[in-house]
């Protein structure tokens, strides 16, 4: 069910989310060894995204100066497994070799709409009451939501699943909107490659930067991702799938159709015969997203849409985005994009090819970028600087800075996010 996280990129401004009170980390049992990984795999999940953690902890490059992990490959449910494209699998070890990790990793779960197996939940659990660090990827992060771990703490998985865990499970803080979120002892990432962003982060707390960026070579990807398309973010995010049977589904698509009106949440409230109340819990409930913070950023993704495929100026695009002035679209705009609506047209024009002639939009097309199956249409989390990808990794007050290197404590600022992200003079090339 694990998508590829391609609609997301990062900047070097650390998200405004509140960050997550630090959690005591347990000391790991006797019987536990730091050094011994082990990646649980279950029946039904994508070959990729299971491959990632094989390939950072599971090859010896000691030669290239990565420090060794020892990796237990291990089958979370009888076998034989089988991935998405039917080749079958066979584990070494079984749930009882997770005993032995001090890092247990979840890289996939084959359906968000299923419950994993309880003997897997309970040895993930168990895992983490001995003082394991526990991490899930990409859609891994319902496994540990199901195991409970997840309670209360910030997460984060691949951005079209995160309205259903955020509904699923209500106690648990997610965000979208970051590569990975490290809250000490649990870990969660985005989409496939931003699984390969938090394994890197781990070799990074363990044995240091060098190493990270040794293995990053071997890997060839940037030992510190900070964007992923030269700093243009996109705003694509998907409602859960069930809302296509939910009534609300008709309000949903008749907002999409008139974003060029002017109209509000009590508008949307009144064609759905609900009070602004109702609505508004109703509306948040199938989608982890306030209303209102949905409306604004459709509003910003149909006038980024018409900067990237129109002539028409910022006031003009405001008008036809439902904005009441160019000035609340500028301001929303930099809110969630970063930069102007002027400022983003020259980017994305000077990024694309010199090929492609610039064509206005015709009126009649209009309509088609508003529609679509309700299934892609945004759900963005109501929170501040909703679309900026980052790697979160908490505060913690009163405790000092401390960079990269051995150990298991968490990466520290002084403002408690963003702290895996590089400066302006390392910033990766493509």
């Amino acid at each position: 069910m694990s998508q590829e996280s391609g609609s997301g990129t990062a900047t070097d401004s650390p998200s405004q989310a509140p960050s997550a009170s630090p959690r005591a980390i347990r000391k790991l049992s006797a019987r536990r060894r730091p050094e011994v990984v082990a990646v649980l795999l279950f029946s039904g999940g994508p070959i990729f995204e299971s491959s990632i953690p094989l390939s950072v902890f599971g090859i010896d490059r000691q030669d290239a100066g990565v420090p060794r992990y020892r990796l237990l490959v291990c089958a979370g449910e009888e076998g034989p497994l089988r991935t998405t494209g039917g080749l079958e699998l066979t584990a070494p070890y079984g749930l009882e070799a997770l005993s032995r990790a001090g890092t247990v990793v979840v890289p996939t779960w084959r359906s968000i709409s299923q419950a994993p197996p309880p003997e897997a939940l309970d040895a993930i659990r168990r895992a983490h009451e001995e003082g394991a660090r526990i991490i899930g990827l990409c859609t891994g992060a319902f496994v540990l939501a199901a195991a409970g771990l997840l309670d209360g703490r910030p997460a984060t998985t691949h951005w079209m699943y995160a309205p259903t865990l955020a509904k699923r499970y209500p106690s648990v803080h997610v965000d979208p909107r970051e590569l990975f979120v490290d809250d000490g002892d649990v870990l969660t990432s985005a989409g496939t490659a931003a699984g390969i962003d938090l394994c890197l982060h781990v070799v990074r707390t363990d044995h240091g930067a060098e190493a990270a960026a040794a293995l990053a070579r071997r890997l060839v990807v940037p030992p510190r991702r900070s964007d992923w398309q030269t700093g243009q973010r996109h705003l694509d995010r998907s409602l859960p799938e069930e809302i296509g049977a939910d009534p609300l589904a008709e309000v949903v698509a008749w907002a999409l159709e008139h974003l060029h009106e002017q109209f509000d949440v009590e508008a949307l409230a009144a064609r759905a015969y609900m009070s602004r109340r109702t609505f508004d819990r109703r509306f948040r409930s199938l989608t982890g997203s306030a209303p209102l913070q949905w409306l604004i950023t459709q509003r910003v993704l149909q006038a980024q849409r018409l900067l990237e495929t129109s002539d028409y100026s910022v006031d003009e695009v405001a008008g036809r985005c439902g904005f009441r002035s160019p000035v609340a679209l500028r301001g929303h705009f930099r809110r969630q994009l970063g930069s102007s609506p002027a400022s983003y047209r020259s980017a994305y024009r000077a990024r694309r090819p010199q090929d492609e002639p610039d064509r206005p939009i015709q009126p009649q097309e209009l309509p088609a970028l508003r529609r679509g199956p309700v299934s892609q249409i945004l759900a963005a989390p109501a929170k501040a600087d909703p679309e900026t990808y980052t790697a979160r990794i908490p505060e913690q007050p009163g405790r000092p800075e401390v960079a990269d290197g051995p150990g298991r404590n968490r990466l520290r600022t002084g403002r408690g996010l963003g702290a895996a992200l590089p400066g302006p003079r390392d910033r990766p090339v493509g």
